[in-house]
């Protein structure tokens, strides 16, 4: 019985200092969660099952400029930003589900300011516990940091649009001088009674002109905004059509290679335009090895998947690739950055507008594709186009028109000429009434659509795409065909507004024509149109 109650004894002393012991970890427990909680820099809360503040910790009032004690009791959403209410309330749901919610939300300082907290929530017993962040200072520097990266974007945009206007005005003024200088000397030759000497001041003034309208072809081709006559294309049969002209062009010293992949898909592309980049890309090409080397053109099919389409910001899908590459002196990084800028060149000053690159780049854009260069300093470039691929049989290259056979006017066929420029519709009228045709004029779209609509004889109308009156000349066509629904029409544009056009999609009997066009073409369509 002694050793009985000594061992009880033993055991009493030893749960007593257990429990002391357990307390001691209790308060220090204790004591360490309540300096974290007074000390934390974050917002602490306890939300009871209600959605009201059971506790809050004291940087509650260095945030938010209310005590802990103030707190207790109201809605954790009454402080919430109105914007912010449903996104908060959603969280809350998830955090008493089990799911813990992150969350942003901007809640009201005393002083009736926003501040903006960062939470995360846990679900505990019966209560949700939330941890907030002060992020009023991040989201700050972040805005402040999107705005300066936004100034710099335009910025570069308008450092981009003065280099371009720079370097436009420098080129016109050049062009125009030569037209206007050779127009005022051939009316003193005419008042000298020296008409023999016209031809050259005739010549300089067309070749001026069609500089002129070349560069404004490479503008529009960088703005996207050239009209294009998409068709399915044999690229293989269109590059081995253009190897003697390239020959050609980049000289002896060149050695040209053409590589085309037996089973090549068609591709849906204007042409010309395709033709043209080629050989801008193949002189590039020839001007990077001034002592001489390789050009070599090759095609092949190309399955761009959502990776690939990432990182060529291009949609995925099938494309055909064209790429003309170089053993010259290649380019760096930086030239690469800025290859596509336009009046960007790293040739001397008058021997390239920077406006080829560009081009390429506007007309693959605005064909649906891309353009990518790789290249590496002292090895070449290699520059490849990605053009969409199309289903169907290649259309087949049309036939020249032999002006002289064709493009007279038979007895009585009349044409309508519909623009708002007075020197334009006098040109064309007065082409028009060497060919033999009868001709309307409009100055806008209601005159236009009043002449459709009389009883007058009209062959063929031709009319500017963009118009005064209300309508453009699309919808002027449209509603004139309403009485007329065989009326041809020949849109002629100096710009392409494409939507206007049909996108590319034109109705049978219509076509489009870019200004500035010779007088030979315009003659040749309209005798082509005519005939059907």
């Amino acid at each position: 019985r002694v050793v009985t109650e000594a061992a009880l004894g033993r055991t009493q002393g030893q749960l007593n200092a257990l429990n002391e012991s357990l307390e001691r970890r209790v308060e220090e427990r204790t004591a360490e969660r309540d300096r974290l909680w007074n000390s934390s820099p974050d917002l602490m809360a306890i939300i009871d099952a209600d959605g009201r503040y059971v506790r809050t910790n004291p940087v509650w009032y260095d945030v938010l400029g209310y005590r802990p004690d103030e707190l207790v009791g109201l809605s954790a959403l009454a402080l919430v930003h109105p914007d912010d209410v449903a996104a908060s309330t959603d969280a809350l749901v998830a955090a008493r589900a089990g799911v813990a919610p992150m969350l942003e939300n901007r809640l009201r300082h005393r002083d009736g300011s926003d501040r903006w907290l960062s939470w995360v929530a846990a679900k505990g017993d019966g209560e949700v516990f939330a941890i907030g962040r002060h992020v009023t200072a991040v989201k700050a520097s972040a805005e402040a940091l999107q705005h300066a990266e936004d100034q710099l974007r335009q910025a570069q945009k308008m450092e981009a649009v003065g280099q371009l206007t720079g370097g436009l005005a420098h080129d016109f003024n050049n062009l125009l001088a030569g037209i206007s200088g050779s127009l005022e000397l051939m009316r003193i030759r005419i008042d000298q009674g020296r008409i023999g000497e016209l031809d050259r001041y005739i010549v300089a003034a067309q070749g001026a002109s069609r500089r002129a309208a070349a560069l404004t072809h490479r503008l529009l081709a960088f703005s996207r905004q050239q009209t294009l006559a998409p068709v399915s294309t044999d690229m293989n049969r269109l590059v081995a059509g253009m190897h003697d002209l390239i020959q050609r062009t980049v000289g002896p010293a060149i050695h040209l290679e053409v590589v085309g992949s037996s089973d090549l898909w068609t591709v849906l592309v204007d042409p010309p335009q395709l033709e043209n980049a080629l050989l801008n890309l193949c002189i590039n090409a020839r001007d990077a090895m001034p002592g001489g080397g390789r050009i070599t053109v090759e095609t092949a099919n190309k399955w761009i998947d959502r990776a690939s389409a990432r990182d060529h910001d291009m949609p995925e899908g099938q494309y055909l690739a064209l790429s003309v590459s170089d053993n010259g002196a290649g380019m760096t990084a930086a030239v690469i950055a800025k290859a596509f800028d336009p009046f960007f060149t790293t040739k001397p000053i008058g021997e390239g507008t920077g406006l080829g690159l560009s081009m390429i780049y506007g007309f693959s854009k605005q064909s649906g594709g891309q353009v990518r260069i790789y290249s590496e300093p002292g090895v070449g470039t290699t520059v490849r186009l990605y053009l969409p691929r199309t289903v169907g049989e290649a259309a087949e290259a049309g036939a020249a028109v032999a002006v002289d056979a064709v493009a007279r006017a038979r007895q009585g066929e009349t044409v309508l000429v519909v623009d708002d420029e007075p020197t334009v519709r006098m040109l064309i009228s007065e082409v028009l009434a060497d060919l033999g045709y009868t001709a309307i004029e409009a100055a806008d779209s209601p005159s236009g659509l009043k002449a459709l609509r009389s009883d007058a004889r009209i062959d063929l109308l031709i009319t500017d795409v963009g118009l005064p009156g209300g309508m453009n000349g699309r919808q002027m066509a449209d509603a004139g065909r309403v009485g007329r629904p065989d009326l041809k029409v020949l849109f002629i544009t100096g710009y392409a507004e494409n939507a206007l056009v049909g996108n590319g999609h034109l109705e049978p009997g219509m076509a489009v024509l870019t200004k500035p066009f010779p007088v030979e073409t315009l003659g040749a369509r309209i005798r082509e149109m005519i005939l059907g």
